[in-house]
């Protein structure tokens, strides 16, 4: 057998799905990292929300003062 040629007893969907597994990976991949963007995005667009809002009120007096990061 000649290593340079495709192998020819190996079922022709089995040989499909070797050709276009890496194509099939890199798009699962890519999909999750959109997800896990979006998810993030959204995360971040809430915290800024809710620091936006605490900023915009005025000190409690009746609570002590804490020391921002």
């Amino acid at each position: 057998m000649n290593p340079l040629q495709p192998l020819s007893w190996v079922p022709s969907v089995v040989s499909d799905r070797v050709r276009t597994w890496s194509v099939t990976s890199q798009q699962g991949a890519r999909r999750n990292a959109m997800v896990a963007c979006t998810a993030l995005a959204a995360r971040r667009a809430e915290r800024q929300d809710v620091e936006a809002f605490f900023a915009s009120r005025p000190p409690d007096p009746e609570l002590p003062a804490i020391a921002h990061r």
